[in-house]
């Protein structure tokens, strides 16, 4: 049987294009003589889909593209990801279901078992769980279809009771697929390829795994599907980050893959840079605009930007105050002239002396503070603001997770942006970013990778006036936030007792900062935002 894997990059509600993309690679894969073709999880709608799915006439709207799609199932079989309802039961009993396409209609449909409610999965929400098990047979091969979760029965927090895979086992399947929406964070490809291969040793069987990819916001998903053989060895692999429309026989012999390793920061950069693109070109956004501060954060993701939809649409702006040094200000000219990208120098003492002559009165007799260090920060992103409201360039967040962890930034100032591109990137990952961005040549000074972080609001301000190194900082983040370690188990590693607890007290006393953060590009197994949802209002 010659499998055609439809990696393809979805429109979340986008029926009619995905369709038109599902289409499209059922008439290559007949051409290539395809017995069968695989496409992603809820490909019809893409995934997630949230909310829209509690809304009738989208599920009709699905129901519809995906009759549709069977209509052009002549000479081979389809297998669809999209949303079904039970027509069998009353009332609204929607599922998560892979339909089978052949000859012009819906043949069969597989609703998954195991669905997700954890990190940034919240599929109860919407789905019933399935409580039929059975294969189904495509050109004489019975085979077990099976949906993203429902290979993983045993996870690190727990073990869900039932087994989708041990329970289709009893009718002797001979090919086991897979369609999925697994999304990407670093060591995301390591953990799944575990799952399958030891789905596939465990029943002996040949595995077709098919991920969607593409960004939605948020979540990346990198695609990286598979073709194990019955030993649970790769014998197909297809592309990471981008669409792959790649055939497979199973009636042939294939030389045996080996999973390559890719650097952590390699992969980072690679997603980061295809989060954005997606964004920008799903969205229609065209142009860019962020503060230049001659830091290392706005210098990574200036160069980021830069790569993912091109140094002509990038503007930076370099906005000095008078606490500014000619250093910043300078280094920031040079890096946008080093990628190519234009920029405008707008200082903003006088927007600040503004701000303080219509607030003496009120501020009268009190010392310099927080307050006014603020109004520079927000006097920053009134004129980016103004510049993307004029221009129609979107302005980009540049704040990292170690800053945002901590609260070590400033409401509607330098948390203002359409989207986060740093915000689950350590400060560490970003020197580590900045160091790879500059691999092949100096695209990014020296002179701002060396110097000391400061947000430079007040004389001779240096970001460790009030917080740990940033190698002690984002080892205790790491832990506290990614690990869900105990802060006493953080304190025997050896770290100091009253610093830890600082750490957590500040990341526990800004999530009202971060919930109003903008979307934030994931990459790590527990991002802020939808994959950590905690109270604001909270003694914790």
């Amino acid at each position: 049987m010659k499998i055609a894997l439809a990696q393809l990059n979805y429109t979340i509600a986008d029926i009619q294009g995905n369709s038109n993309k599902i289409l499209s690679a059922i008439q290559g894969a007949k051409e290539q003589s395809a017995d069968l073709i695989v496409f992603s999880e809820l490909a019809v709608c893409g995934y997630p889909p949230d909310d829209l799915l509690d809304y009738p006439h989208f599920i009709d709207a699905c129901k519809t593209a995906i009759e549709s799609i069977a209509k052009a199932c002549h000479g081979i079989t389809a297998i669809v990801g999209c949303p079904m309802e039970n027509p069998e039961e009353t009332g609204r009993r929607l599922y998560n279901s892979a339909c089978v396409l052949e000859d012009g209609k819906i043949v069969d449909v597989i609703y998954k078992t195991l669905l997700p409610t954890y990190d940034v999965f919240n599929e109860s929400r919407y789905f019933e769980v399935n409580d039929i098990f059975k294969t189904v047979e495509i050109k004489g091969v019975k085979t077990a279809i099976t949906i993203c979760e429902d290979l993983w029965h045993e996870m690190d927090r727990f073990d869900y009771q039932d087994n989708p895979l041990k329970l289709v086992s009893v009718h002797s399947p001979q090919l086991i697929i897979n369609l999925s929406a697994s999304p990407f964070n670093h060591g995301k490809k390591e953990e799944r390829m575990e799952v399958l291969v030891k789905q596939s040793k465990t029943y002996h069987l040949p595995l077709v795994y098919v991920n969607q990819v593409g960004a939605h916001t948020d979540l990346i998903f990198d695609g990286s599907s598979v073709v194990l053989n019955g030993q649970g060895e790769i014998v197909h692999q297809s592309a990471s980050f981008a669409e792959d429309i790649s055939y497979f026989d199973l009636a042939e012999q294939h030389p045996v893959i080996k999973a390559g390793d890719l650097d952590h920061i390699a992969e980072l950069h690679q997603a980061l840079v295809f989060g954005i693109r997606d964004y920008f070109g799903k969205m229609g956004f065209k142009k860019a605009v962020l503060g230049s501060s001659g830091g290392i954060d706005s210098a990574v993701v200036q160069a980021l930007m830069s790569d993912a939809i091109g140094s002509d649409n990038v503007h930076a702006v370099l906005m000095p105050s008078q606490y500014s040094s000619e250093g910043s200000v300078s280094d920031a000219r040079f890096l946008s002239e080093q990628l190519g990208n234009t920029y405008t120098i707008i200082p903003i003492e006088s927007a600040f002396r503004a701000f303080e002559g219509g607030l003496s009165d009120l501020f009268k007799g009190l010392p310099f503070s927080l307050a006014e260090e603020n109004i520079q920060a927000r006097s920053r992103a009134v004129y980016l603001m103004a510049i993307s409201n004029k221009l129609g360039y979107i302005l980009v967040n540049t704040s990292n997770k170690s800053e945002m962890s901590v609260g070590y930034s400033t409401l509607y100032g330098d948390m203002c942006g359409s989207l986060s591109i740093l915000g689950d990137v350590f400060k560490t990952e970003v020197y580590a970013l900045a160091k790879y961005i500059n691999r092949d040549e100096n695209r990014i000074p020296d002179t701002i990778i060396h110097k000391a972080p400061s947000a430079e609001l007040r004389p001779d301000q240096k970001d460790s006036d009030s917080l740990p190194e940033y190698d002690i900082l984002d080892t205790i983040l790491k832990l506290y936030i990614e690990e869900q370690i105990d802060p006493e188990l953080i304190i025997q590693q050896g770290i100091d007792r009253d610093v830890v607890n600082k750490v957590i007290r500040l990341v526990n006393n800004s999530e009202y900062k971060r919930f109003q953060a903008p979307p934030i590009l994931r990459v790590s197994k527990k991002a802020f935002g939808r994959g950590r949802v905690m109270p604001l209002v909270s003694k914790w």
